[in-house]
């Protein structure tokens, strides 16, 4: 088989991430929740017809991680002999990959000319409401799955093209917002429609032995350039640790351990040694952290190697069955795809600072900042429901400062515009800003994190939150000071201050909780937390600090403390 040339292969594969680009634009278009047409908590992929991925577009990480793993559990469950033109297969079982319950997995095949399965195109989406024991979703402090929402283990959607009407009666039936979930699960659907289209139009332009032959060499070419990125760090056993504060029902700590085995062109991350699975929500499945642990790798690596399956092979994960980081069946586990995945990628590159200390950044903020709340509006009388996170500072590096406020790394989403916010759902937004003196100081400044107050505008909403790095800072890194703390408080109406919500609710912990109930006039206040700082605080630059201080970043008393400069 003669290979296919260099411009062939560019073109198909450009071709492929476009395809699933505009998979997505499909999905803002036609959504219904802010989730996806303004926050963008969806994945959008293409697999070839042996389940491997072979196209993706810059959508969510960890989903695009998760949908990996998804979609070989779907083969060994279904497999694709059973997929027949018009047929897509959902799931939201973590337990079948998914990354936790109400992240919903479509999947459809796409046919050739003689009737054979060539692609199967898939979508994951974060449901705003997957009919969980509090509006939203993310119980801060669940303690089994079922708790956690409507499990669906792989069903079909749609047969034929036509809609398998019990699936969906059950589904609309378990969830708070049907209308909503109707919509948007439409929305994912349609997608897949999209890309049906688009890659009918690609086998017809190049013929199907081409394109086949071209997905091929593209794994190829992907898992040796990821070798070749591999073999420039050092080889060596480089090893990390860090805590998970609380897990929502107890006040217990949970260690997680990492070691990172460098061997020429292979990489390999042990976490043996990480404590059992929690009580509560703080865990992940295996999913989970093999996303955490690719999206760490694909930062420290080139950015241009093709994302598909290919750069995925030599990288090696073994997690320990029954700990926190691979959990066992019924453990709650909704926090570990928005609060351990990120943890886990910080992880990596902790244990590889010393084999990267050009690259490899300081501590990020490591949470979502997930806050729930749902209810029924009091200008309609709608139900409704969201899921809102918020962004983080992000760590400093060498010769670069930490991004302010960005959506933490294992996201890529964004933050729904106030008018928006205040336009869907009964809160008014007071305050929405950086927080100055919030990144770690270093000769590289951690990004600040910030704060967001609401009002409450509806006679009651139900709330609920799951928090970390409230105890324990971002670290800062190579001489650098930590990020400061994230926070979630609340001020009731005859109150002057805010407390936080286990002083007010006798909650067990003061930032994973759920089905609180506030008031009219009652306000939150959310503090994301700022990153990390890198190198020596005395080795930064004066002029970045005055910059610093002109724009608002750090106060003059912080700048004399940490700095020494006398301004």
């Amino acid at each position: 088989m003669t290979p296919i040339d260099q411009t062939t292969l560019t073109v198909i594969n450009n071709y492929l991430t476009g395809t699933c680009r505009e998979m997505g634009l499909a999905m803002v278009r036609t959504a219904y929740s802010p989730m996806f047409n303004e926050a963008l908590d969806f994945s959008c992929v293409i697999f070839n017809r042996a389940g491997r991925l072979i196209g993706q577009a810059e959508f969510c990480p960890s989903q695009i991680g998760t949908i990996k793993g998804t979609v070989e559990c779907l083969i060994d469950v279904v497999g694709f002999d059973a997929f027949k033109p018009g047929d897509i297969l959902l799931t939201n079982d973590p337990y079948h990959g998914v990354g936790h319950v109400p992240e919903f997995t479509v999947l459809r095949g796409v046919f050739g000319s003689d009737g054979s399965l060539i692609f199967c195109v898939a979508n994951c989406a974060h449901m705003a409401e997957p009919g969980a024991k509090v509006p939203g979703g993310l119980a801060g402090d669940a303690t089994e799955i079922y708790q956690e929402g409507l499990i669906l283990p792989p069903v079909w959607l749609y047969r034929n093209g036509v809609e398998v009407k019990d699936i969906w009666a059950i589904i609309l039936a378990n969830h708070r917002t049907p209308d909503c979930s109707r919509g948007d699960l439409l929305a994912m659907v349609g997608s897949l429609t999209v890309a049906d289209k688009r890659l009918h139009e690609l086998l017809e332009h190049y013929g199907e032995t081409t394109v086949e032959q071209a997905a091929d060499e593209l794994l190829a070419v992907a898992e040796r350039r990821m070798r070749s990125e591999i073999e420039k760090i050092p080889d060596g056993i480089y090893c990390y640790e860090d805590t998970i504060e609380d897990d929502g029902v107890g006040t217990e700590s949970y260690k997680m351990k990492v070691k990172v085995t460098v061997d020429g062109s292979v990489l390999t991350a042990d976490f043996d040694g990480t404590d059992p699975q929690a009580r509560g929500p703080m865990n992940a499945n295996y999913s989970v952290t093999a996303s955490a642990v690719y999206n760490a790798i694909l930062h420290l690596t080139d950015p241009n190697i093709p994302r598909n399956d290919g750069c995925y092979r030599p990288i090696k994960i073994e997690v320990p069955l029954g700990s926190i980081l691979n959990c066992k069946h019924p453990a709650a586990l909704v926090g570990g795809n928005t609060e351990i995945s990120p943890r886990i990628t910080d992880m990596i590159f902790g244990a590889l600072l010393a084999a990267l200390p050009q690259i490899v950044p300081a501590g990020i903020g490591g949470t979502s900042c997930c806050f729930l709340f749902g209810g029924h509006h009091p200008a309609t009388g709608e139900p409704y429901a969201h899921f809102h996170f918020e962004g983080v500072g992000w760590g400093a590096r060498h010769e670069q400062d930490g991004n302010n406020v960005v959506i933490v790394i294992n996201g890529n989403c964004m933050a729904t515009p106030v008018e928006i916010f205040e336009t869907r759902f009964p809160f008014i937004v007071e305050s929405y800003r950086l927080l100055e003196d919030s990144g770690g100081v270093g000769q590289w400044r951690g990004g600040l994190g910030g704060e967001r107050i609401l009002t409450v505008n509806a006679p009651e909403v139900t709330v609920s939150a799951l928090f970390n790095r409230t105890q324990l800072a971002p670290p800062g890194r190579s001489g650098g000071g930590d990020g400061a703390k994230a926070g979630i408080y609340v001020k009731r109406r005859e109150d002057d201050r805010f407390f936080t919500f286990k002083e007010v609710f006798n909650t067990v912990s003061e930032a994973k909780f759920s089905g609180v109930t506030l008031k009219n006039g009652d306000q939150v206040r959310l503090v994301f937390p700022g990153g990390g700082g890198f190198g020596n605080p005395s080795d930064r630059d004066p002029e970045l600090i005055r910059r610093d201080i002109e724009l608002g970043f750090i106060s003059k008393e912080a700048a004399n403390s940490a700095y020494g400069v006398g301004l």
